[in-house]
C-alpha cells in the first residue's frame, strides 16, 4: 500500500549480469516497513538495463517507469565502475528525453544509485541533478533519510541496535588504533612431507596446525581468503597472468593457508567454450586447464579451491581435482541456476546435477561445503530457514558418502542481525549439525563476515573486521581449537577490490584480534558469553523451532533427502524466500510468507506483521505440497 499522504512509488532495478541483490532488497523492505510501495523490476527489465546502450532496451525501462508510476528510481550496480557511470548516464539522458524528470514536470523526482564508493564519486562528479548515491555501510536511519523518508514515520523498532555489538566494535577500534596487528607474521611452521605438494590436503594441514607449537593462544585457525582481480579493460590472458602474480605475492606472505579463487561467472557456466560476445559478470576469466595449472603452481604452498560450475557440474569438479587439487568442493543445491540467474539449469535439474556431483566428491574423500544458508538469507529467509537448510544439505551429503562437512557460517546476514543473535543462531546450528557426527562424518566450522557488513570508511571497516573476529571466537569460547577455519573477508569489501596487500593486512587484523581477544578472556576482561541469558534464550528458541521443522519434514516428505524432496519443500514454501526475483508461478508459495527484522533477528510474520508460530508456518506449507507434487510430475513428463 502506497503512503496515503504522498502516494510515492519507489522502483528498484539492477542489471541482469549483477548478482548482488541483498542491499537492494533490504532497502525495499525498510521502505515497506514505512508503508511505501516498492516495485522491483522483473527479469525482462533487468535484461533491458544490461543492454542500456541499445535505444530499444532503454525504451523498455521508460515504459516500465511509466506503467508502474514510479516517482523515485533506484539503481544498483556493484561491478565495473566505467560501465556503471555509462549506465547511469544513458538512463538519465533517456529520462530527460522522455521528459520524465520532476524538473520537467515529470513524475521522477529522484534517482538513487547504490554501488562501490569510487563509482559513486565518479557519478556524482559526472552528473548534476536529483541523484543520490549509497556508498555502502549506511545505517538503517541513514538509509531511510537518504531516500527522503520523514523521521517521524520510521518505526522505532527497526532503529534498535545491540549493546554487545557496541562492545565488540570498541574492542576492534582499540586493536586498529594501536597498529600492532601489522607485526603479525607467519607464526606457525607447518612443514610436513606433503606440504605444498599434489598430495597435500585440508585435513593434513588441520592436523599440522593442531600439532604445531606456534606462539598462539589456543589453536591457530586455518585462514581462507577470496582472491580475484578483475577489470573490464583487461584481455582474458592478461587477467589470468595478473592473478598468477597475486597468487605468488600472497604465497610469499606465509599468512594465507587457503586461496579461494574468484573465477568469472563465464568460467562457471561456459568453461572451455568460446566467450565471444558473452558478458563477464566479474571475476578471474579462467577458461582452460592450463589457466588453472598456472594459478595452482603460482599459489603453492597454499591450498586452493574455487567456485563450482553451473553447467556440466560433475565434469568441472573432476577438472578441479586434476588441475588444482581442490582442497574442498562447494555446492549450493537450490542456488546458482535459473532461479537466481546464476546458471542455465532449472531448479529440479540443478538439484539432480548437484547430487550427482556430491556422489563424485565422495569418491575423492575431499571435504564438502554446502553454502546454502546465506543464499537463503540473501533472499529474505528467516533464521530458522538458515539453520534447517544447511542441516538438510549436511544430512544429504552424509547419505551420499561425504565424510567431512565444512560448515560455512556467514555472520551479519542480513546486516540488521545483532551479535547476540548471530551467537545464538551459530550455536543452535552447530548443536543440530553435530547430532549427525559419528566416526564416519565430521563437521568443521568456518565462520565469516557478511558481504553487506563492512563500511566504505576503511578505518571503520578494519575495526569491523577485528570486531567480527571476536564474535567468531565467542561462538564456542571454551573451545580453544574453534573455529578451525576462518574465511577472512577483506576490509575493503564495501569500497574496492582487495589487492594482495589488503588481503595480507586483513589476515593480520584477524589473527591479531583473535589472539588479543583470547588473552582478554583469560584475563577476565570481557563478558562471558556462555552465560549470557539473552543468547541462551534465543538459542533455545531457535533450536526447538528448527528441530520441530526438521521432524515435520522428515515425517511428511518420505523422499526428503533427494532432488525430488528438496524440490518439493522449496516449492511448498517450507524454506521461504520472499525476496526471490523469479516471477514464475511455480515458485509462488516459496515467496508467499513474509519476513521482517525484529530485535536483531529475522522472523516470519503474518499479514499484520506479528511473528508466526512455527506450527502455523508448517501447517501453511503442508497445504501446498499437493501443488509441489503437481509441478514435480510436470518435470517428469
Amino acid at each position: 500500500m502506497a503512503n496515503s499522504l504522498n502516494n510515492i512509488v519507489y522502483g528498484f532495478i539492477k542489471p541482469a549480469n549483477d548478482a548482488h541483490t541483498l542491499g537492494l532488497q533490504s532497502a525495499a523492505e525498510l521502505l515497506r516497513e514505512c508503508n511505501y510501495q516498492v516495485i522491483i523490476a522483473e527479469p525482462r527489465i533487468q535484461e533491458a538495463l544490461s543492454n542500456y546502450r541499445e535505444a530499444a532496451a532503454r525504451r523498455v525501462i521508460i515504459d516500465w517507469i511509466r506503467t508502474e508510476k514510479i516517482n523515485r528510481l533506484g539503481l544498483s550496480y556493484r561491478l565495473d565502475q566505467t560501465d556503471a557511470v555509462n549506465m547511469v548516464g544513458y538512463l538519465y539522458e533517456e529520462l530527460k528525453n522522455a521528459k520524465l524528470m520532476s524538473f520537467q514536470s515529470g513524475a521522477v523526482e529522484m534517482i538513487i544509485f547504490a554501488g562501490l564508493p569510487q563509482t559513486c564519486q565518479s557519478i556524482q562528479r559526472e552528473f548534476k541533478g536529483p541523484l543520490i548515491c549509497f556508498h555502502g555501510g549506511e545505517s538503517v536511519k541513514e538509509t531511510l533519510e537518504l531516500m527522503r523518508v520523514p523521521t517521524d514515520i520510521i518505526p522505532k523498532i527497526i532503529l534498535e541496535v545491540g549493546k554487545y555489538d557496541d562492545s565488540l566494535m570498541q574492542f576492534g577500534r582499540d586493536i586498529i588504533a594501536k597498529s600492532q596487528y601489522l607485526e603479525e607474521k607467519n607464526i606457525a611452521d607447518l612443514r610436513y612431507p606433503e606440504f605444498g605438494t599434489g598430495n597435500d590436503s585440508l585435513l593434513r594441514r588441520l592436523a599440522a596446525v593442531q600439532n604445531s607449537n606456534a606462539d598462539f593462544i589456543g589453536q591457530r585457525p586455518l585462514i581462507r581468503a577470496h582472491v580475484g582481480p578483475y577489470s573490464a579493460d583487461q584481455e582474458r590472458l592478461e587477467a589470468v597472468q595478473e592473478c598468477g602474480i597475486w597468487c605468488k605475492q600472497l604465497a610469499q606472505t606465509g599468512l594465507l593457508d587457503i586461496l579461494s579463487l574468484g573465477t568469472s561467472q563465464l568460467s562457471q557456466s561456459n568453461f572451455g567454450e568460446d566467450w565471444t560476445d558473452k558478458i563477464n559478470g566479474g571475476g578471474v576469466p579462467v577458461n582452460s586447464i592450463s589457466d588453472l595449472h598456472h594459478l595452482y603452481e603460482a599459489a603453492q604452498p597454499m591450498l586452493m579451491r574455487t567456485y563450482a560450475g553451473t553447467k556440466n557440474i560433475p565434469d568441472l569438479a573432476k577438472k578441479y581435482e586434476e588441475s588444482i587439487n581442490i582442497c574442498w568442493h562447494a555446492l549450493s543445491f537450490w542456488w546458482f541456476n535459473s532461479l537466481d540467474g546464476r546458471g542455465p539449469y532449472d531448479l529440479y535439474t540443478n538439484l539432480h546435477e548437484h547430487i550427482k556431483t556430491v556422489r563424485y566428491i565422495a569418491t575423492t574423500n575431499k571435504p564438502f561445503e554446502a553454502n546454502v544458508s546465506h543464499h537463503f538469507a540473501f533472499r529474505g529467509s528467516d533464521d530458522i530457514t538458515y539453520i534447517v537448510s544447511v542441516y538438510l544439505a549436511a544430512k544429504l551429503a552424509k547419505k551420499l558418502g561425504i565424510r567431512t562437512f565444512i560448515l560455512q557460517n556467514m555472520l551479519n546476514t542480513p546486516r540488521s542481525t545483532w551479535g547476540v543473535q548471530d551467537l545464538a543462531k551459530s550455536r543452535a546450528m552447530l548443536r543440530i549439525l553435530r547430532s549427525l557426527e559419528d566416526e564416519q562424518f565430521k563437521i568443521i566450522l568456518q565462520p565469516r563476515a557478511g558481504l553487506d557488513y563492512f563500511k566504505p570508511d576503511l578505518d571503520e571497516a578494519r575495526a569491523q573486521l577485528a570486531a567480527i573476529t571476536c564474535l567468531m571466537d565467542d561462538i564456542e569460547p571454551n573451545n580453544m581449537s574453534s573455529p578451525s577455519i576462518i574465511h577472512v573477508v577483506s576490509y575493503s569489501e564495501a569500497s574496492h577490490l582487495a589487492t594482495p596487500d589488503i588481503i595480507k593486512e586483513s589476515v593480520q587484523i584477524t589473527l591479531h584480534a583473535l589472539k588479543r581477544y583470547r588473552q582478554a578472556r583469560l584475563d577476565g576482561m570481557i563478558d562471558d558469553m556462555t552465560t549470557n541469558t539473552e543468547v541462551l534464550d534465543r538459542e533455545r528458541s531457535m533450536y526447538n523451532d528448527a528441530r520441530t521443522m526438521i521432524s515435520e519434514l522428515e515425517q511428511r516428505v518420505p523422499d526428503l533427502y533427494s532432488a525430488e524432496g528438496f524440490y518439493k519443500i522449496f516449492l511448498a514454501g517450507y524454506l521461504p524466500v520472499p525476496y526471490l526475483w523469479d516471477e514464475e508461478e511455480e515458485y509462488r508459495h516459496a515467496k508467499e510468507l513474509k519476513t521482517k527484522s525484529l530485535r536483531g533477528t529475522t522472523v516470519i510474520v503474518d499479514k499484520e506483521g506479528h511473528p508466526l508460530p512455527i506450527e502455523e508456518r508448517l501447517s501453511m506449507a503442508a497445504k501446498n505440497l499437493s501443488d509441489a507434487e503437481y509441478y514435480l510430475r510436470q518435470q517428469k513428463v
